[in-house]
Formats: structure tokens, sequence, C-alpha cells
């Protein structure tokens, strides 16, 4: 693995725009993120940076760019309390270069301080990269949702994925 010179911090409103172009370069580029429609900065700002079931977002800022993010909120109503739900996203050039990692330290410390017990990372089956990602965090398989299909009918499951805290 190559490493950069990367640090991280707290997302900002002010990253909106810079978290927003790398989210749809990977968007594009597809086969990655359940997402498959081009986002906008105010969707960022609210679903990533300041939701109102936030715990954290954080960003990587690698020479002078913003090169990852990472952001942490409280489960969905059908989840157990205590789990947390979480989604990265790493610029295309910067894949394998120990981003993630770092952006996990950060998220890991800011989940055992709102007291998490569980992250719940659920990932699409044919995100190969994704799914090795998590697994080397330690996260292991618990569901998996059958056949989701993406916007042109393809039939993909998604691989649910926990790290009890």
């Amino acid at each position: 693995m190559i490493t950069i010179n990367t640090r991280v911090r707290s997302a900002v409103s002010a990253d909106a725009t810079q978290m927003n172009k790398l989210i749809n370069a990977v968007i594009e580029a597809g086969g990655t993120t359940a997402y498959e429609n081009q986002l906008d900065a105010d969707y960022i700002r609210h679903r990533f940076i300041a939701p109102d079931n936030n715990i954290s977002c954080h960003v990587a800022i690698s020479n002078g760019r913003l090169s990852g993010f990472q952001s942490l909120i409280w489960g969905y109503d059908n989840m157990p309390e205590g789990w947390a739900v979480i989604a990265t996203f790493v610029g295309l050039d910067r894949a394998k270069m120990g981003i993630g990692q770092k952006l996990f330290s950060a998220t890991r410390f800011a989940a055992k301080a709102a007291d998490v017990k569980t992250i719940d990372a659920t990932i699409r089956a044919d995100n190969i990269g994704g799914l090795k990602y998590y697994g080397g965090l330690g996260f292991t398989d618990y569901d998996v949702l059958k056949q989701i299909p993406l916007r042109d009918g393809t039939p993909v499951d998604r691989i649910r994925k926990r790290l009890d805290l």
C-alpha cells in the first residue's frame, strides 16, 4: 500500500462542495456505491456533515486536497438501540493509500465517545474493494439484503457487516 501525507479533521459546511465533487466522481464511475444519481452540496450537508442523527463526519486532506470522507450516524428505526451506520468515500485516485484507515481511526474514537455499541456497514456485493476495506477493519458479515435492483433493474445483493465496539 502506498501512503501519502494525510490529516483528518471534522467536516464543516464549507467542505460540502469538495465532498460533493468527490462522491459524484465515485457515483459516475459506478460499482462501488448504492448511490446512482449525482448529488449536490446541499444534500452532502444534510446527509453527511450535519444530519439530525449525526455522530461524526470526518474529511481526509492529502496534499491540501480533500481526498476522502466518512460519516457515522445513529442507526435507523429498525436497528437495535446503540447501533450506528457508517459511510466511507475515498477519491478514485486515492484508493489503497491508507486514507480509509485514517478516517476510521477518527470515526472509531467518535463512536466510542458517543457510546455506540455496534457499527453497521452495508455494501454492494459487487464492491469488492469496500468489502475488503470493512473486513480489514474487523467488520463481520451478519446479513444479506437479496437482489436489490439498481436503477437499470440489475439485481445486486447488499452485504451487511457489523463491528461491535
